[in-house]
């Protein structure tokens, strides 16, 4: 492709994440092309490496972004800040017309997990990428969900202390509730629960994701068909994300006669669980920039990086 047919895009947020996208964007994709990097430390590594890469740079925020020379060819614009600052950076960049895919739980946009449901929301103004617990555990309840209803779903997301920045632990309520609420919108379940463990273990351990729910399969036809369906979508995942891939065979247990599971479901719901399926994932980072064990953040780079991906290429199709 030549490069003047690629879709320009800017990256807010000079961190550990938005320079993840940024070198995403630069080694790997075949329809982006970077437009600028922004950020609000003169003095921040992101906005140097961007600088050395020939990418324009500001360290004025949104407002230095909007006064950039460029800024009118940018169409995409990833905002990998925090929830707080992207609400603001939401509405300052409105009267434009950039596509913005938000990489905080502002969760102002619809929540897109690529192998889910990218194309539900393609033509979407702003897109939120939910977590990295969502981006990881989410296609695997909607692979559960694709075969049976699911009563109710909990996750726990494992990551490495060191992997978690400022922006990721002034978010851990917004965290939760994004994800919970990202568990039935885009997962299919009645009811979510999301739990995220910061792992302070030296040396650093990668991403591991649990993901439980509880389903009314007594047919051990229906077990293999949740089997098939979960190992479908990991594969549909690494596609994007190649360091993600179950930890151990899916399980499916029946749940004990007793066990008080009506505390968990959804009031009113009439189908009673029989099963519980367990799926163990875990996830390496590509290492373009972080460290492999940040599995976690490369997740949501990835993630991000391949719905612009889309929307450039639906561009493109329809020229």
């Amino acid at each position: 492709m030549n490069r003047d047919d690629k879709t320009k895009v800017a990256v807010i947020g000079s961190g550990n994440i938005g320079t993840d996208l940024m070198i995403k964007v630069l080694r790997l994709s075949k329809h982006l092309e970077m437009g600028a990097m922004v950020g609000i430390d003169p003095d921040s590594d992101g906005l140097a490496r961007a600088a050395r890469f020939g990418v324009p740079i500001t360290a004025d925020g949104v407002g230095g972004l909007i006064d950039m020379a460029g800024f009118d060819d940018i169409e995409i614009v990833f905002d990998a800040t925090s929830a707080k600052a992207h609400e603001a950076n939401a509405a300052e960049l409105a009267p434009y017309g950039k596509r913005l895919i938000d990489l905080t739980p502002a969760a102002i946009g619809p929540f897109v997990v690529p192998a889910v449901n990218i194309e539900e929301h393609i033509d979407a103004a702003n897109v939120n990428m939910v977590t990295c617990g969502g981006q990881a555990t989410i296609p695997v309840v909607a692979a559960v969900a694709r075969v049976v209803p699911v009563a109710y779903a909990e996750i726990v997301a494992s990551i490495a202390s060191k992997s978690a920045g400022p922006g990721t632990r002034a978010n851990i309520d917004e965290f939760t509730e994004t994800t919970a609420l990202a568990i039935t919108s885009v997962g299919g379940a009645e009811r979510g629960k999301a739990v995220i463990i910061l792992n302070p273990a030296e040396p650093p351990l990668i991403m591991r994701d649990t993901v439980l729910c509880l389903v009314r399969a007594p047919d051990a036809a229906v077990h293999a068909e949740i089997t098939a369906s979960v190992q479908k979508m990991v594969d549909d995942v690494a596609a994007y994300v190649p360091g993600y891939r179950l930890k151990q065979a899916v399980q499916i247990s029946p749940i004990p006669d007793g066990q008080p599971v009506h505390t968990l479901l959804r009031e009113g719901i009439g189908t009673v669980p029989t099963h519980q399926v367990s799926v163990f994932l875990e996830v390496e980072g590509a290492a373009h920039y972080l460290p492999a064990y940040a599995g976690n953040l490369d997740i949501m780079t990835s993630a991000a990086v391949q719905m612009a991906e889309r929307i450039a290429q639906r561009k493109e199709e329809s020229r």
